[in-house]
């Protein structure tokens, strides 16, 4: 299932890496940027977050609160935080509810894996409404970081 641009964004409620737990609709109100990635401590997602975290105060700027999603435990996730120091949440989809919800979860990654996040990216504005989204099927590709920021842009 392919989540339209324009339809409602799927809820969640997810634990953090703090093992709190985050609702989707504790954000409304602000625009959300979701990030999916498929693991901490890899090449591409570590220089994904690494950005995100250089780049956060643009987003802070546009009102955009920022979550990581990957389906790492939460405790992995802490130690990925903590080793790159990263400034926003990052959320463990541990039972693949959320980025199945999303449709970007691999049925069969690498090592024979099943059940990863895909590298994706989605905008939802304050009334819940998914105005950017983007799949990637490689995992060693990289997010529109122009298009969210732009997406982000037209929401103000």
């Amino acid at each position: 299932m392919k989540l339209e641009i324009g339809t409602k964004a799927p809820l969640f409620e997810l634990t953090d890496s703090e093992k709190q737990t985050v609702k989707l609709t504790d954000h409304l109100g602000k625009n959300v940027v979701l990030l999916f990635f498929p693991a901490a401590f890899t090449g591409t997602c570590t220089k994904e977050m690494c950005q995100t975290r250089d780049e956060l105060s643009t987003y802070n700027n546009m009102n955009a609160q920022v979550f990581g999603i990957s389906v790492d435990m939460p405790f992995t996730l802490k130690k990925f935080k903590e080793e790159q120091n990263l400034n926003f949440s990052l959320l463990s989809d541990f039972n693949k509810e959320v980025g199945s919800a999303y449709g970007c979860l691999y049925e069969k990654w690498i090592l024979g894996l099943k059940g990863v996040d895909k590298r994706s990216s989605f905008v939802i504005d304050k009334a819940g409404i998914v105005r950017f989204a983007e799949i990637l099927e490689n995992a060693s590709d990289y997010p529109n970081f122009e298009a969210i920021k732009k997406t982000l842009e037209s929401l103000k």
